[in-house]
Order: C-alpha cells, then sequence, then structure tokens
C-alpha cells in the first residue's frame, strides 16, 4: 500500500473525528437538500462542516472549533463577522419592522450612501439578490439600446441567471444544463482581456446592445483585468453606442469606497451589486444613468420595465448596509482588507519558494488565489499573474479532489480556505496571516 494512501485515509480520519456533530447534520441534511447542501460551492467531500458563529475574523464550529474564516460570507462581509455597529443598527430595525409593505425613510438614506460612495450611481434600484441585479441590468439595457444581445466575458459570473450564466465556468461553454438554446444565442462569450476581439465583436454583431464584465475579472479575479483593459473597454463601447455594465457585486465596496470603477476611474453605464452593499444581509441593487433608468418610471405614453420584488429595500438590510456604507466611506477598511491579502500573497509565495513546491499565490486587492501544479517563474512582486494571464491556465479548472484534500487538510489547522483561495477583511490580523501560512505548510505536508 503507497504512502499516498495512507496519508489520505489518516487525514480523512482525522477530519472524521475533528467533525464529527457536522457528520452527523450532513447525514440530516442529504434527506433534504441535493447533496446536502444549499449552495454548490458549499459541498466538499467528504462532508461540509457546519458553523454556529462567528466573529471579526474567526467563526466555530458546531464541535467548538475556531477557525479563521477566508469565505468573508461569500465576499459579503468587508468588516468582519458580527461588527458591532451592524449588529445594533439591525437589532434596532428588528424592533421596529421587518418588512412594512411600504416606503420607508431607510431606503432613501441608504440610496443616498450609494450616490454618495459610486461614481455612476445618478439613480439607484434595489433588488433582493446580485442576481436580480444582474437581470434588471440586461433588460434596462434591451429597453434602452433596442438591441437583445449581450457580450461578456468567458469565466464571468453574473449570477445564474438563464442569459448571463452560460461560460461562467470552465469549460466556458454557451451550452449549460437547464437554458434553453434559443436562450444561449442569445448571449455572446469572448475571453478576458483582448479588446480588438472585442472591437471586432461589436462592429460585426449590431444585435450586442451591452457589454457585462466583473471589473477586476471573473471568480473575483481568477484572470486578472486591470485599469488598461477597462478603460480601453470603456472607449469602445462608447464609440459602438453600447453601453458598459460593471457587475461590482463582490468588488463594490471592497477595491475601494467606490468600487472598481472608483479605483480606476472608468464609469459604466450601469452598476450592479450586492454582498457588501446589504452589510452581509441578503440585498443587491443596481446604479447608473438617469436616462436608462427612466425605463423603470411612469411616464405617459412611455415603455416602462416593470420591476416587483418582496424584499426590496428590506429594512433590515437596509440598516445593515447604512451601518456598513458608512464605516468603509473613508476606505481605511478597504485599505486594511487589501494591506492583508497582499501580506498573506507575500508570505505564502515566500513559503512555497523556500520549500521548492510547485504552488504558487496571486491575487489583487483583498482576493488571493492559490495555484497548484505551477513550475514558472517565481512572483518578484504583488502584480504578478501566473502564465501571463492565460484562461486555460487560471480558470481551467483544478483536480476536485486535490481541492477537497486541500481544504480538508487547512480546516484541521483552523483555517476555512474558499476552494483554494478566498477574501479577507477589515477584521484580519498579522497573527492570522502567520496562523494561515502555518496551516498551509502543515497541510502541504499532509498532501
Amino acid at each position: 500500500m503507497s504512502s499516498a494512501i495512507v496519508t489520505q485515509r489518516t487525514m480523512g480520519e482525522r477530519y472524521a473525528h475533528a467533525f464529527a456533530r457536522s457528520r452527523q447534520l450532513f447525514e440530516q441534511a442529504r434527506g433534504i437538500f441535493p447533496n446536502g447542501v444549499t449552495h454548490d460551492a458549499r459541498y466538499l467531500e467528504p462532508f461540509p462542516i457546519y458553523v454556529d458563529r462567528a466573529l471579526g475574523s474567526r467563526k466555530w464550529t458546531v464541535e467548538g472549533r475556531e477557525l479563521i474564516d477566508y469565505w468573508s460570507g461569500h465576499g459579503s462581509i468587508l468588516l468582519g463577522h458580527s461588527h458591532p455597529a451592524v449588529v445594533e443598527a439591525v437589532r434596532q430595525q428588528m424592533e421596529r419592522t421587518t418588512h412594512p409593505g411600504a416606503c420607508h425613510e431607510r431606503e432613501i438614506e441608504w440610496g443616498r450612501w450609494v450616490q454618495r460612495l459610486v461614481p455612476s450611481a445618478e439613480r439607484v434600484r434595489f433588488t433582493a439578490s446580485g442576481t436580480e441585479a444582474t437581470m434588471m441590468a440586461l433588460r434596462l439595457a434591451r429597453l434602452f439600446t433596442q438591441r437583445p444581445r449581450v457580450l461578456k466575458f468567458a469565466g464571468h459570473f453574473h449570477g445564474w441567471n438563464d442569459f448571463l450564466f452560460p461560460g461562467a465556468d470552465a469549460p466556458h461553454l454557451a451550452s449549460v444544463p437547464g437554458i434553453l438554446k434559443e436562450i444561449a444565442e442569445y448571449t455572446v462569450i469572448v475571453p478576458p482581456n483582448d479588446l480588438d476581439l472585442v472591437e471586432q465583436t461589436l462592429r460585426s454583431d449590431p444585435a450586442i446592445g451591452c457589454v457585462i464584465l466583473e471589473p477586476t475579472g471573473g471568480h473575483w479575479g481568477q484572470v486578472p483585468i486591470r485599469g488598461p483593459f477597462l478603460h480601453g473597454l470603456r472607449e469602445i463601447a462608447t464609440r459602438h453606442e453600447r453601453l458598459l455594465i460593471f457587475d461590482e457585486v463582490i468588488t463594490g465596496f471592497r477595491v475601494s469606497p467606490g468600487g472598481a470603477q472608483g479605483h480606476y476611474g472608468v464609469k459604466p453605464d450601469l452598476t450592479t451589486m450586492a454582498k457588501i452593499l446589504a452589510g452581509g444581509l441578503p440585498g443587491g441593487g443596481i446604479a447608473g444613468r438617469a436616462d436608462i433608468f427612466d425605463h423603470l418610471a411612469f411616464r405617459s405614453g412611455k415603455e416602462k420595465m416593470r420591476h416587483p420584488g418582496t424584499f426590496n429595500a428590506n429594512p433590515l438590510s437596509a440598516s445593515a448596509g447604512i451601518a456598513t456604507l458608512q464605516i468603509v466611506a473613508d476606505g481605511s477598511a478597504c485599505a486594511h482588507a487589501i494591506a492583508m491579502a497582499r501580506l498573506l500573497r507575500k508570505r505564502l509565495n515566500a513559503l512555497f519558494a523556500e520549500r521548492n513546491a510547485e504552488w504558487v499565490a496571486y491575487g489583487e486587492f483583498s482576493c488571493f488565489k492559490l495555484l497548484p501544479g505551477y513550475r514558472g517563474p517565481r512572483p518578484e512582486n504583488d502584480d504578478f499573474v501566473p502564465h501571463g494571464g492565460a484562461l486555460d491556465k487560471l480558470d481551467g479548472g483544478n483536480d476536485p479532489s486535490l481541492v477537497s484534500a486541500f481544504r480538508c487538510g487547512m480546516l484541521l489547522h483552523g483555517v476555512d480556505l474558499m476552494g483554494l483561495g478566498g477574501m479577507t477583511t477589515a477584521a484580519h490580523t498579522e497573527a492570522d496571516i502567520e496562523r494561515t501560512v502555518t496551516a498551509v505548510a502543515a497541510t502541504l505536508e499532509l498532501l
């Protein structure tokens, strides 16, 4: 019997013992949910952990095991879990009303904070999720341009609606189970970071009315996008009279208080938001040009886009969002989270070089990625992008068994990663970073 098999069995046994209560709960969940989970990303072999509570940069499993958390609420947490200002704002609102079924003052204050921070926010509309926000952006773009098709980039995720989901995951196909071929034909998919191809595609297809992208790259920077591409894209979209949509569901209020558009100085026509927008509670929104938003208004004799939604601008989400954006506004929370991610990438790359391990860490702002099987040059600075940003090398899909084994090893050593990567918050500390590097070293030994 090989030593690799013995090591894997030992890790599996240790994992099952350490998270025994989670395993029991998972057995119950399997009879309720497909694969026992309520989000694809939470699926983990042999079973996922169950979390009881979270505070700051930490969370505690149902077994009472403490973990340094890099999921950050799927990116919705920037200030750290259960920030006192957010908790108090929600508590006060909970005592007043959770759902009045009416307009309320909190939605006005929430909208004003968005206008104050987001450069493109001439008008704002709130939704219940990021997926709903991108659905609205696409429908508004169709109404405004009278062009039915959308251009998106391979590997970019814009929620799970039918028109924008194709091409989100490797191998980046237009065909997706459950989505009609006739609908998928309205989505044009091109690789990222190729301005010439974008221009050629827009010139050759007059039915394309808008271009949408995650402005730092799909899957929180799997294939990074930089400022020059965004500036070039803005110029091309303007010249060809197509709308430019920034999906800032992840980057909004994380890259900077004004999102990626604030950091790079590129103003899109429409911006979609969620996650940090609602302070970690459910909620999304869209902002943009007033003339485009006119299609939401009741105007005599004019075409209108209908927009219902039971939880639009819910006062609990509004309260959490206001409390969060007030703190985010001075930029210090973003700066600290970015500094911690930069330190983590630097320390991990030093570890990999020291161990001569075929791994590399990369990423931008407060996100980090780990790339196994890497045999290229070592990073000389934090601007490094492996494989020259090649889509097939960076977003080609990792071995699921390796990802599961690595994450299980990290959990055994007190760190919860979002697959092979994660996001830092304003609550992470240098001590968290050092403990994480130690956990990576120990996990590599197990593997």
